[in-house]
């Protein structure tokens, strides 16, 4: 297992940065996260796959959680299945979680069939679209009207600023315990900014023996 995968945090708590995202989706999640739509966008590598797995995890448990790593394997198909399963009481807690990563290669025909979907989904349903601001900007770019599907979701944004020292913190920590590390924490700093704040990167960089 990768060391990005290994030490990927469980709960929101452990989620370092973007404290008001995060604020905001303990407060959705308090009130029910059960019968939304979360549209996650932010640069690569901030958390935003590992925030769409905790709020899915709070309503669902992993065999009940479908996770579609580019949205351009949805089909029509695909819908079919997830609108008749969605529809059924999952075992365990319950609910069922559909996350969506890469969404902005979702397909026009797609997002039709989405609007619909997505204006009943049950209240033991979340569904959880994560994509890059770049890739959010390209859908409108590539002159589909995606405003229709973010408007029925929330829009939770992440930001890569300031996260350079506290991933460089995280990062060295983890080198430690995998004994790995062998740099002084300005060096991982330094390694925060050359990787664009992108934590995935940095431990990527460090499982290589970058920082030995």
């Amino acid at each position: 297992m990768q060391l990005y995968e290994k030490y990927r945090p469980k709960t929101l708590g452990a989620v370092i940065g973007n404290s008001k995202a995060v604020k905001t989706i303990a407060r959705l999640m308090q009130n029910g996260i059960g019968g939304r739509a979360l549209w996650i966008s932010g640069a690569s590598g901030i958390g935003k796959s590992t925030l769409a797995r905790i709020i899915a995890g709070s309503i669902a448990d992993e065999f009940s959680i479908v996770e579609l790593d580019s949205a351009d394997s949805i089909n029509t198909a695909t819908l079919d299945n997830i609108d008749r399963t969605m529809q059924l009481y999952a075992f365990g807690k319950g609910g069922r979680a559909y996350l969506v990563n890469e969404s902005h290669s979702l397909k026009k025909s797609a997002i039709r069939r989405l609007l619909g979907m997505l204006e009943r989904i049950p209240d033991h349903v979340v569904f959880i679209f994560t994509t890059t601001k770049e890739g959010e900007q390209k859908l409108f770019d590539d002159n589909i009207d995606a405003s229709p599907l973010l408007s029925r979701c929330a829009k939770i944004e992440l930001t890569n600023q300031g996260l350079a020292k506290p991933f460089a913190e995280h990062c060295r920590k983890i080198a430690t315990i995998e004994k790995l590390n062998g740099r002084p924490i300005e060096s991982y700093i330094k390694l925060a900014q050359n990787c664009k704040n992108n934590c995935r990167q940095m431990l990527m960089e460090i499982e290589s023996g970058r920082m030995l």
